[in-house]
């Protein structure tokens, strides 16, 4: 998985914005740098943008990349494409089996 930062629809942080004046506490589902899923629970403090890319800060103190969320609060984020194409993937038409233990 590419670590560099990919920048992300308006939607998203017009989400992320609204759920910090709502003040919602919750699960924030996302990748590491290392492309295992982790998630993070809290409320979120505030936007941040940097040079390494836009960062939610969490009263619990995690620091989250904006463009690695699958879900926040439940809702889509703006790596819940690539999570659900991971999901959906084709097992090349073999059920995850080799081709030669079907033979």
């Amino acid at each position: 998985m590419d670590t560099s930062y990919l920048a992300v629809e308006w939607v998203y942080r017009e989400v992320i914005e609204e759920e910090i004046a709502k003040q919602t506490t919750g699960n924030i589902f996302h990748y590491q740098d290392d492309a295992s899923i982790c998630s993070d629970k809290g409320r979120i403090l505030k936007l941040e943008e940097t040079p390494d890319g836009v960062f939610i800060l969490l009263d619990s103190g995690a620091r989250i990349r904006v463009d690695r969320i699958i879900t926040l609060f439940g809702k889509p984020g703006a790596a819940y494409e690539a999570y659900d194409a991971f999901a959906n993937a084709c097992l090349d038409c073999t059920g995850g089996y080799d081709l030669e233990k079907l033979d």
